[in-house]
Parts: C-alpha cells; structure tokens; sequence
C-alpha cells in the first residue's frame, strides 16, 4: 500500500525516472577522456624565424657598382627601336606584356608609314591593327594609339608633352612609359621599372621594395646623380641578360661582391 501511495505522489509531482546510460555509451565516453587525457593539451605551433633583412648597400658600394656598369658599357641603349619621341612613346605602349624584340619587328614597317600623330591617325585603327596583330593585346593597343594620337594633336599641337603628368594622361600611358619616354627622348634622370628592375632591385638589395613604385624610389634615392641618366637601361640589361629570373648568371655578374642576395652561386 505505501508503495502505491509513493508512485501516485510521483506522478503528481511531475517526476520522471531518468533512464541509465548504456554500457556503450558509457564506454564510448570514457575512451574520448582517456584519449583527450593522454594527448595532453594543444601544443603551440612554432613560427618560422623571421629572416633578417639584407644589410643596406653603403654609398661607396653603390657608387663601385655603376662605375662598373659605366665602364663596360658607356653608352647603353634602350632596346625599342624608334625615330623620335612619338614613335618612342607608341612603341612602350604597345611593349606591355610584350617583348621589345617582338615589337620592333612589328613597328619597323609601322613606323615607316606613320611616324607621327597626324600620320597614325590618317592610318586608322584597323589598318593599325593589320602592323600589330603579332603583339599581345594588339586590339586594345591599337584603340590606344589612335587616341593618344588624338590627344596629342588636341592637347600638346602634336608633340609629346616634357611632364610626367601629361604623359600619364594619354591612353595606354602610365608612369613606366612616363618615365621611359622622359628619360629616353627627353634626358630627363628618371627610373623606369620594369620586372627586370623590379626583381634586380630586390634580389641584390639594392632597393627592396613590394611594388615597382618602392623599388623606383629607392633607386632614385641612392644612386648618384652621375649615373642616373643611363642607370634604368644598366638595370635592365643585367636583369635581362645577367640577374635573370629562373637561373641567374652569378658567375658572369660584374657585382656579384656587392650582391646581397643570400643565394647566390659566387
């Protein structure tokens, strides 16, 4: 009977009996603590050292490297061939993504027909295009040009204007081309920076930089006003020729002392 009385009491109360967890579940959970138990706690992850940065090159060694440069070539040149400012100015446009070598062969014939704005423009897009089809983007090139041509004619009476400003301001146009033409046409001491000089600049340490427009400053910052005017084309060069991408020539490099790129085969 007081058992009877005892379950009715439950029920009204609400209570409910709690089934027992199985063996496997019990099991199941001591094996997940025994596991986390013998792994211990997280481990921290160490971080790679961070390398230290190059030693900056002194003046004095700066200086020695474009003596050299001077002394094995005087007189470098760019090697986009053109007849005056405007063809020099349309064969960097038509140079991006593109080598001079390709748009030399191109531009030889073009620039014989139309060497300068007014001859371009009579030309014509498609009939530029039929010059330029074997370099890259020829399509977008050519509407480039024939506005420049344009803006050329409407804005500056025809010449290619002195200021980096105005330059940038013409279609296809940025501040390599800017700097090319100003240095190449113009003797201005301006530092284009190509991948070339882009990767010279940074490999060597000479002017480390994340973005081409570091990497020319830092240039400008260093070298001696002496050795600006031919500076750009010695950079190029030896990226091109000696610094190159995948396989450097260190053993033929003429700074390869100075160098301070940590694997170097010298």
């Amino acid at each position: 009977m007081a058992k009877i009385i005892r379950a009715q009491r439950t029920k009204r109360a609400g209570v409910r009996s709690v089934p027992k967890k199985s063996a496997s579940n019990a099991k199941a959970t001591k094996a997940k603590k025994a596991k986390k138990a013998k792994s211990g706690p997280a481990r921290a992850v160490k971080k790679a050292p961070k390398l230290k940065p190059p030693r900056p090159w002194t003046p004095e060694e700066v200086r020695e490297a474009f003596s050299r440069f001077q002394k094995a070539n005087p007189e470098p040149k760019g090697e986009l061939e053109h007849l005056n400012p405007f063809t020099l100015l349309v064969a960097v446009v038509l140079s991006a993504q593109a080598t001079d070598a390709g748009v030399n062969r191109a531009t030889r014939a073009l620039f014989a027909t139309a060497d300068t704005p007014q001859k371009m423009l009579a030309l014509g897009d498609e009939k530029l295009r039929d010059y330029i089809r074997t370099i890259g983007l020829y399509r977008t090139k050519a509407k480039n040009v024939i506005a420049l041509s344009e803006k050329l004619i409407r804005d500056f009476g025809g010449e290619v204007p002195r200021t980096r400003a105005e330059i940038e301001s013409l279609p296809g146009a940025g501040r390599k081309t800017a700097n090319v033409v100003l240095n190449m046409a113009y003797g201005e001491h301006t530092m284009a920076v190509d991948t070339h000089v882009f990767r010279v600049g940074n490999r060597t340490g000479l002017a480390p930089g994340k973005t081409p427009l570091e990497v020319e400053l830092g240039l400008e910052r260093v070298i001696p006003s002496e050795f600006m005017l031919h500076a750009h084309h010695w950079l190029i060069l030896h990226g091109r020729y000696t610094c190159l991408a995948r396989k450097p020539r260190c053993e033929v490099c003429l700074i390869n002392d100075l160098c301070r790129w940590p694997e170097k085969t010298v």
